[in-house]
């Protein structure tokens, strides 16, 4: 069974921007995501998943290296100044690799 590398992007940041975000990583090329709901603590304190107005998600994109970084400059330069956001990005192994 052969397996390939791809990066696999994870985004922690305001609920809010879901909609710009997952609308932005189309235009850049995403076939597909998957987002979550997210809580827990940070430089900006405590986050919970349950109050309105509080909430963050967590985005998480598999791409080929190339997309992985058009998608990570794109987001850093456009939302990172204004927003709550941790963005890292991993290496993955996928059996599929034409799915991303």
């Amino acid at each position: 069974m052969q397996m390939h590398t791809r990066k696999v992007i994870v985004v922690i940041t305001e609920a809010l921007l879901e909609k710009p975000l997952t609308e932005d990583i189309k235009k850049l090329g995403v076939r597909g995501y998957t987002v979550t709901s997210a809580r827990g603590e940070g430089s900006r304190g405590k986050r919970s998943a349950d109050l309105d107005g509080a909430q963050n998600i967590r985005l998480e994109i598999i791409c080929d290296e190339p997309l992985a970084d058009k998608i990570t400059a794109h987001l850093a330069d456009r939302y990172m100044p204004n927003y709550a956001m941790v963005l890292y990005t991993l290496d993955a192994q996928v059996l599929r690799p034409q799915k991303f």
